[in-house]
């Protein structure tokens, strides 16, 4: 600054650089410079010296202000525009001290180059950074975001830079860019991701909160914040699956230290975003937050507010999601089980409540019928009978937590109770141990009514439940039994009655050749459903002779005098310890008698059906 040859009479030190300047030049374009260098020539002192302790950009900033003073034309860019405009503004480089002052000149650079283009726009913002405190006193910041929110609810195909290049018809890149009736690639709306996931969370949590209340889209919000995590908590990139997402994630130049993702990691689960709370983000992303939560030590709010947004939209998430491990150093399981139940009890907590008036067993509700809160509570009932059979292999846990977490299961979620059986019989399998007394109060949980054929078939023969269950599903087995024959009565007397009828009235009057058809066909469509009862009736007696031989063999094992007794009296007294009031061996007779029954009247229909067809061919 010594080019005019005239000595330097003041000296500007910006942190730890100083400046050795001239007194007019300076005071002639700030308002700021003009009354400090009075103040300090008041003292008398040939040189003054000024003191800048908190500069905007700092000494590289004050010597760009400090060429322009100096009538040196500066080049602005997107990357200086931004701190020479706070700088100027914090210097009052106004119209009153000269014209085309460099408050003047970033203006119009802001608002002619920089606020039209998208490149530019985030080139600044990240600038902000720098100059935070600044770029918000002087709203930089403010309308950055706001020219970025703008650009990002517009046609991306509509920039230039970020269209994608020009093709022609037949798919040639033209190579300058003019537009010649060419195509453009299309844009996905997911353009934009990389370039907002450069500026600070900070920055980028008021330009996606903008966006939102502009009227952007909510899943696309909720994609940008998930790739911006994602770049950001490499151990959560990892655990993402390859084909989650159509965008990998660039890796950055810098990696967060543990204590800065812990940091990142609180912000983003306190965001109070629409995003956040209708479940347009996957339960598995915030099932990874969770677990990165954990393994950096973050703040027990941060986890129990992680749990709540799980637990929000339990009935969305896989057993994938919720096979967490256990990273804590006081519990010996594989498997995060503490987490699940409280995840459980807020998603219970969370107006998941039966109707009024409902019944507590809901095996015969269709699902179609079900409101959406007891198609969410049954989906959870699914997930939670999985998990509990995913983790039951676990030798390490206790039998209170597995029977804990299996009861926080309302009933009436669970229309059929296999998927519990399924993990009660792996927990019982992989936990020999146990006692009797724990083996029958863990299968009081189970309701045999709920289950469905399959799972009576296989629970009447596994040796590890306890006999007082084997026998309760016996006796429902019985009962089933019983059903299905009364089930077939009601059908065999509407087949009598249709063919005596036919017998009556299918041949009064004139016979015709579309009548003899019509009988015949009758008589057809007979013959095969009493065939379908019969072998209806000997499956029925195969059944009985099964059910017979298993008793029989439950008999066999008790001694003379146990806790059944012994002889024709064993399955009165299981009836009357079971609380069921009904004996086998009416229950024997009245098979036989029905049985029976169906075969004298078979045989008559059979009789009746060859009289009547006889008599209708002489009559013919």
């Amino acid at each position: 600054f010594r080019t005019s040859g005239l000595p330097t009479d003041i000296i500007i030190e910006v942190g730890e650089v100083s400046f050795h300047l001239h007194k007019f030049p300076l005071l002639s374009r700030s308002g700021v410079m003009e009354r400090r260098i009075a103040e300090a020539s008041k003292e008398g002192d040939d040189k003054c010296l000024i003191q800048i302790s908190d500069f905007p950009g700092g000494d590289k900033t004050f010597e760009l202000v400090a060429k322009f003073c100096y009538g040196v034309k500066l080049e602005l860019t997107a990357s200086n525009v931004v701190c020479l405009r706070c700088a100027a503004k914090h210097l009052e480089m106004t119209e009153e001290y000269g014209e085309g002052n460099l408050i003047s000149q970033t203006g119009k650079f802001f608002n002619q180059v920089v606020f039209k283009s998208w490149k530019y726009s985030i080139k600044a913002l990240q600038c902000c950074d720098e100059v935070l405190k600044y770029a918000d006193e002087f709203n930089i910041t403010k309308k950055c975001i706001e020219s970025l929110a703008m650009r990002a609810l517009a046609d991306p195909n509509s920039f230039v830079e970020y269209g994608g290049p020009m093709q022609s018809p037949g798919g040639s890149v033209l190579w300058n860019g003019i537009s010649t009736g060419a195509r453009r690639e299309d844009t996905s709306s997911d353009w934009w991701y990389e370039d907002a996931s450069m500026v600070s969370f900070a920055l980028f949590k008021r330009l996606i909160t903008l966006m939102d209340s502009r009227g952007i889209r909510e899943e696309i919000v909720a994609g940008s914040l998930t790739y911006y995590t994602r770049k950001y908590l490499p151990v959560l990139k990892r655990r993402r699956h390859s084909g989650s997402s159509s965008i990998t994630p660039l890796s950055t130049g810098s990696v967060l230290s543990e204590e800065e993702q812990k940091h990142l990691l609180e912000e983003i689960q306190e965001l109070d975003l629409p995003c956040m709370q209708k479940g347009l983000l996957p339960t598995k992303f915030f099932v990874d937050m969770l677990i990165i939560a954990k393994i950096l030590k973050a703040s027990p709010s941060c986890i129990e507010n992680l749990e709540k947004r799980i637990g929000r939209q339990l009935d969305q998430a896989t057993l994938e999601d919720l096979v967490m491990p256990s990273f804590s150093h006081t519990v010996e399981t594989l498997y995060d089980v503490d987490s699940v139940q409280r995840i459980l009890d807020h998603f219970l907590s969370w107006d998941h409540t039966m109707p009024v008036g409902a019944s507590s067993s809901c095996s015969s509700v269709d699902d179609g019928n079900l409101n959406e809160s007891s198609q969410s509570m049954t989906a959870v009932a699914k997930l939670i009978d999985g998990y509990l059979a995913e983790v039951a292999p676990d030798a390490n846990l206790k039998l209170p937590k597995f029977q804990a977490l299996a009861a926080s299961v309302p009933d009436y979620a669970r229309l059929l109770d296999d998927g519990l059986y399924r993990a009660i019989d792996i927990y019982l399998k992989h936990h020999p141990w146990l006692a009797e007394k724990e083996r029958e109060d863990l299968c009081r949980l189970l309701d045999c009514q709920k289950l469905s054929t399959e799972a009576c078939t296989h629970a009447a023969q596994n040796e590890r439940l306890p006999l007082r269950i084997i026998v309760q599903v016996l006796f429902i087995e019985q009962l089933q039994l019983k059903a299905s024959v009364a089930e077939c009565l009601p059908v065999l007397g509407s087949l009598v009655g249709r063919s005596r009828k036919l017998g009556s009235d299918g041949f009064s009057g004139e016979s015709t050749k579309g009548g003899w058809e019509t009988a015949v066909r009758e008589n057809q469509d007979l013959k095969v459903g009493m065939d379908k009862m019969r072998m209806r009736v000997c499956e029925l007696e195969k059944e009985c002779s099964k059910m017979r031989q298993e008793i029989e063999k439950l008999d066999k094992t008790t001694k003379g005098g146990g806790a059944f007794g012994s002889g024709s009296k064993t399955w009165e007294n299981v009836s009357k310890k079971l609380g069921f009031g009904m004996k086998l061996k009416s229950h024997q007779m009245d098979s036989a008698q029905k049985v029976s029954s169906l075969k004298s009247n078979n045989e008559n229909v059979k009789i009746e059906k060859l009289k009547d067809v006889k008599e209708r061919q002489e009559k013919y």
